[in-house]
């Protein structure tokens, strides 16, 4: 039996420093969808999601706002919406 092991590479938070002052749309969880899945965390790019008891929680200081969490949602618990 051959065994293969999967290295992933998480950046640190603010690898590119402070973005949130540049985004346009940001991320919003709704607490009643998410499941804790985790996947959002395992796909962020900047590594700002973490869990927080019964929900995500999203560091918006880094968030740069791709919308990668959004789009890897499968229960669609995330949306992107404009910056007021």
């Amino acid at each position: 039996m051959q065994v293969v092991e999967c290295l992933i590479s998480k950046p640190s938070k603010g690898s590119a420093g402070k973005t949130g002052l540049w985004r346009t749309y940001k991320p919003v969880v709704d607490e009643s969808k998410c499941n804790l899945c985790m996947l959002c965390w395992l796909y962020c790019p900047e590594s700002v999601i973490s869990s927080g008891g019964s929900c995500i929680v999203i560091d918006y200081e880094y968030c740069k706002g791709c919308g990668i969490c959004s789009e890897i949602c499968a229960k669609k618990a995330i949306e992107m919406v404009l910056e007021e």
